[in-house]
């Protein structure tokens, strides 16, 4: 069953998370959202950072990538150091 529940915006634009719901989706103190509005809906979607084994699948994938387009380390080296400025 989805979890709902009432509540206000202070003057500040504060919102609260009911208790129930923070609890029901393991929310603490220092949750991200990503905040979206449309017409006269608000939705808050709660972001975190990936786990470590699905960043490990991340970084194989994107290096399978790399060697699929021809990529050397030091094409890499080179394109941090333009971006950061080191022609």
């Amino acid at each position: 069953m989805t979890a709902f529940a009432t509540t206000k915006m202070t003057s500040k634009g504060q919102v609260v998370i009911p208790e129930g719901i923070r609890r029901k989706l393991s929310l603490k103190a220092g949750s991200h959202f990503i905040v979206l509005g449309e017409d006269d809906v608000v939705i808050l979607k709660n972001i975190s950072p990936p786990a470590m084994r699905d960043f490990d699948a991340l970084l194989r994938a994107a290096r399978r990538q790399a060697r699929r387009a021809g990529m050397r380390r030091s094409d890499i080296a080179a394109a941090v150091k333009k971006v950061r400025g080191g022609a």
